[in-house]
């Protein structure tokens, strides 16, 4: 149960980052004198508290947007917002923020590289897949793949998180594209530094060059049929461990419910998902592993 304190805290930070997004928006903005003024006018709801309901929302038992808002919000949280919309002005409300509330994520969402990175890659199902070609919400968007649960028709989400559970980086691709292709980019791995411990997916020898020369050391299993190679005692330890993102993954999708079938647009899945890893970044606890280092005693008698 989400306290009154923690949607206060919430609030205030998404109030004071949008002051700023604001004004740096403004000073940074080109206007075209050319072009006819548009009227731009006021909403009784602020972007702050739209984004607020759309966090607290997956902080929630409650599985329908829009009745949470309508019986929820409208109903029982007043103090909180005295000057509610109706849910259809709300839901246009909702496509104005997503791109605020990611730049909020990625700026100040998300933790930092401890040196200790955990990476793997998890399914978004947007509908069952054998039902693919008969729905048109993500036709030419979702693809259909293959994991370790079978086929599913949807999108990949990789992940990276750091040994207290907060996400470091995260991706979206198509469900046919490879584990390691998010690797290859810079731009996704920029952040980290240290050692990145994967699953098997992520094996190859150009990844690990790559990586190598970048100032990070990708640490894997071996398959069945591969050279055994000799693993420092730590990094073995940290390979058992890994199932740390796991964890993450099931909070983010039973938890703050980032994964259901009723989008009814693409912006809706987008704004779902940004919503839902930014309530997990507001969670206390967190999936989290605590290693504590054994060091030979070397002092002598």
């Amino acid at each position: 149960m989400i306290s009154d304190t923690k949607i206060i805290e919430i609030f205030c930070n998404l109030d004071d980052f949008m002051k700023e997004f604001d004004t740096v928006l403004t000073q940074n903005s080109i206007s075209d004198t050319s072009l006819p003024k548009k009227r731009h006018r006021k909403s009784k709801m602020s972007k702050s508290e739209v984004m607020t309901i759309m966090v607290i929302f997956h902080l929630k038992s409650y599985r329908n947007l829009k009745h949470f808002y309508l019986f929820y919000v409208c109903k029982h949280m007043e103090d909180f917002f005295p000057e509610t919309v109706s849910y259809n002005r709300f839901v246009e409300l909702q496509k104005q923020v997503i791109r605020p509330l990611a730049v909020y994520l990625k700026l100040r969402g998300l933790g930092k590289c401890s040196g200790i990175s955990f990476i793997d890659s998890t399914a978004i199902k947007v509908c069952h897949y054998k039902r693919e070609k008969q729905h048109q919400v993500f036709k030419g968007i979702a693809e259909k793949s293959y994991g370790t649960l079978g086929w599913f028709y949807g999108f990949k989400l990789h992940l990276v998180c750091n040994d207290k559970g907060q996400i470091v980086d995260f991706l979206i691709t198509k469900a046919n594209v490879d584990d390691r292709y998010p690797l290859k980019n810079k731009n996704f791995h920029d952040k980290i530094f240290g050692k990145i411990y994967g699953d098997k997916g992520y094996l190859g020898k150009d990844l690990f060059d790559r990586l190598f020369v970048d100032g990070i050391h990708l640490v894997t299993k071996l398959r069945k049929n591969m050279k055994k190679k000799a693993l420092d005692f730590m990094d073995t330890v940290y390979l058992r461990k890994r199932a740390i993102i796991e964890s993450v993954n099931d909070v983010l999708k039973n938890t703050c419910q980032i994964e259901h079938s009723r989008h009814r647009s693409f912006d809706n899945f987008i704004g779902n998902l940004i919503a839902g890893l930014t309530a997990y970044s507001f969670l206390d606890t967190k999936p989290s592993i605590k290693i504590q280092r054994f060091l030979p005693n070397l002092s002598v008698a």
